[in-house]
């Protein structure tokens, strides 16, 4: 009985830990990024996810129920969000004899999920009308590998913006150092974070100000400050026809 016991413990901790491996991108022939363990396999492709859970029959409850939750997880324990998959907004059903294949219906709602998935610790995809997880998967290295996903789709997975937001601008220079930047301002906030800043590949959450620093003048040009999770923050200015960002000390201007 003991030994039984010991057993059970074991696989529910292998149940409720995070898949820990490395996530690959492939270019073609289908372009896609996804994470693999013994068991399980998550799936991005330019406008679908495709999940392998470790049992055929939690492929077939999926589909079924046309229904998954996609838990974003800022640590272990916090939730820093999630998106309910439906028939409202995406179409379930099993491909290839196995995996579950979900195809979103808005290019918005895809690209909210990457955004998530690019800036988030781990992801649960769970039942969606009870706490049942079929599957948890980390995320590290995620973010370079969905944003090699979306320049190889051609802007078809590109990240949902505002009009504040110069959508596909990217900011290179800095004198000494040397660095490519993007942001993004979204359309669906997580809490108080309603923008991502990518740094050389690495994404943070970041929250918008659009005033300069309380009741200081702001510069000729001021569009918004984003003051990221790291504490780091980048101040972003158009003026006469130019574009450019201040990040710590250094000047970086539109590149693209």
């Amino acid at each position: 009985m003991k030994s039984k016991i010991s057993l059970a413990l074991a696989v529910a901790c292998l149940i409720a830990s995070p898949v820990f491996a490395e996530w690959t991108f492939v270019a073609g022939p289908t372009a896609n990024a996804f994470i693999q363990s013994s068991d399980s396999t998550l799936e991005l492709q330019c406008d679908r996810i495709r999940f392998v859970p470790a049992g055929y029959e939690d492929s077939e409850d999926i589909v079924a129920k046309q229904g998954l939750s996609i838990r974003f997880m800022k640590d272990g324990t916090t939730e820093a969000g999630a998106f309910q998959i439906g028939p409202e907004n995406a179409d379930t059903q099993i491909v290839d004899n196995y995996p579950v294949e979900i195809l979103f219906n808005s290019a918005e709602d895809y690209g909210f999920v990457l955004d998530q998935l690019a800036a988030n610790a781990s992801v649960n995809l769970s039942m969606i009308d009870q706490d049942i997880t079929y599957g948890i998967f980390d995320l590290a290295g995620s973010s370079a590998a969905i944003k090699s996903l979306r320049s190889a789709c051609g802007g078809a997975t590109q990240q949902t913006a505002s009009t504040e937001a110069p959508e596909g601008v990217v900011y290179c220079g800095g004198g000494a150092v040397k660095r490519q930047i993007e942001y993004v301002i979204l359309n669906s906030p997580d809490g108080e974070w309603d923008a991502l800043l990518t740094v050389n590949g690495e994404v943070t959450r970041a929250m918008t100000a659009y005033s300069y620093f309380g009741n200081a003048e702001a510069p000729k040009g001021f569009v918004v400050a984003l003051l990221g999770e790291d504490r780091s923050e980048a101040l972003i200015f158009q003026d006469a026809g130019a574009d450019w960002l201040e990040y710590g000390d250094y000047r970086y201007d539109k590149c693209n």
